[in-house]
């Protein structure tokens, strides 16, 4: 988690989340925004996309991320080491490139195998 705040010193918030439980395994807000709160929320929303996705039959995908655009703000989860955990990160949109965010994530996957 640390090489993201780095790599993203504006980060509003980061979860490191397990997909299966719904527990937040590691967190970091630098704003009112609850990251435990807003993981077991998205990990919903993970679960629910994939359901959608056995129902579409959308055989040989697999999620690689999630955008919500808010009016100020840009949640991504990205799911990591085969789709058992995600990486929620929440930033500013008007300070943040949004390929750099993605970039920054994608980089993280090795590191939480």
């Amino acid at each position: 988690m640390q090489n993201i705040l780095n790599d993203l010193p504006g980060a509003l918030a980061i979860a490191i989340v397990d997909i299966s439980s719904g527990m937040t395994l590691a967190s970091h807000s630098n704003s009112t925004i609850n990251p435990e709160t807003a993981a077991a929320y998205n990990t919903e929303v993970v679960k629910q996309k994939q359901k959608a996705m056995q129902a579409l039959k959308l055989q040989g995908e697999s999620i690689e991320d999630i955008l919500i655009t808010l009016t100020n703000q840009l949640h991504l989860i990205k799911l990591v080491d085969d789709s058992k955990k995600f990486i929620y990160l929440v930033v500013n949109s008007r300070d943040t490139n949004l390929a750099i965010a993605r970039e920054v994530l994608r980089s993280q996957n090795d590191l939480l195998k």
